[in-house]
């Protein structure tokens, strides 16, 4: 049963996104294998995407240039230099089994992106843009088997990325769906992506978490993983706000986990616990 919207009303709730847009090069980050949509299965596939030994990763300069003007876009100081690191965890769509992302030191930080929602203008902080390459894709449905199994098509493994992590300055669905759309555009005028939420060159991650109107202190935060339209993020972000704000009423707490928005359902429910995230 929703939360009644006077319960709803004690609380505030507190929204950060992070933003992935695929690049619109031709070829991927580190290799020249071609970037392009709707290839048959495990075809745009190399030594270097697979993560095989002895394969030699060299950075596209396109992709660097790309993510220079996103970030530019967003009003970001740009680092003199930036460091790619490796991010280490097993998904089957992962086959070197772990990612080339930028951690402490990024591509650019500091910037803002101006939304209006409601009727009001607001400026939601921009933290950081890096730059990273993308995982393949593990296809869940479609095939007469895949109640038992799951494909996995590495296509899209080593397309080039920037995530763009917003500052936790949104405190709406609204503002939040606001901010995606007014991203959208402006990656799209850059020319730096075509944005296709259809193909997943535009997904974002939700972080929601609530606290008593007029605290100062964040509570205990939700991220919910690879949304893929505006209506789902919204429909994400209102059932989680209240799903926390009915666990903290019945006299619960709520766990830093990552959880999956299922469309069907209208609902979140847990992919894995976050005990000691700082990613």
């Amino acid at each position: 049963m929703p939360v009644a919207r006077e319960v709803m009303a004690k609380y505030e709730v507190v929204i950060g996104l992070e933003v992935h847009v695929q690049l619109a090069t031709r070829t991927k980050i580190f290799c020249s294998c071609p970037t392009g949509f709707g290839a048959p299965p495990n075809t745009n596939v190399c030594p270097v995407c697979l993560g095989l030994p002895g394969a030699l990763p060299v950075l596209n300069r396109d992709a660097v240039d790309m993510a220079i003007q996103a970030s530019l876009a967003l009003q970001c100081q740009v680092r003199a230099s930036s460091v790619f690191a490796r991010k280490n965890y097993f998904y089957p769509d992962l086959p070197k089994g772990y990612q080339i992302s930028q951690f402490d030191k990024p591509l650019a930080e500091h910037g803002c992106v101006d939304i209006v929602a409601d009727g009001q203008a607001k400026r939601v902080g921009v933290t950081r843009v890096h730059m990273e390459d993308d995982a393949g894709k593990s296809i869940h449905e479609g095939f007469r088997d895949s109640g038992t199994n799951t494909y996995v098509d590495l296509n899209r493994s080593g397309t080039p990325l920037v995530e763009i992590v917003s500052e936790p300055d949104m405190r709406s669905a609204d503002e939040a769906v606001a901010y995606l759309e007014e991203l959208k555009l402006m990656m799209q005028f850059c020319e730096v992506s075509t944005c296709d939420m259809e193909k997943g060159h535009l997904r974002c991650d939700a972080n929601v978490s609530v606290r008593p109107r007029g605290s100062t202190e964040l509570g205990t935060k939700v991220e919910v993983k690879n949304l893929n339209s505006f209506r789902f993020l919204k429909m994400a972000v209102e059932y989680e706000a209240q799903r926390q704000v009915e666990l903290i009423e019945g006299g619960g707490k709520v766990r830093q986990e990552t959880r999956l928005f299922s469309p069907n359902t209208g609902e979140t429910a847990p992919m894995r616990s976050k005990e000691q995230a700082h990613d």
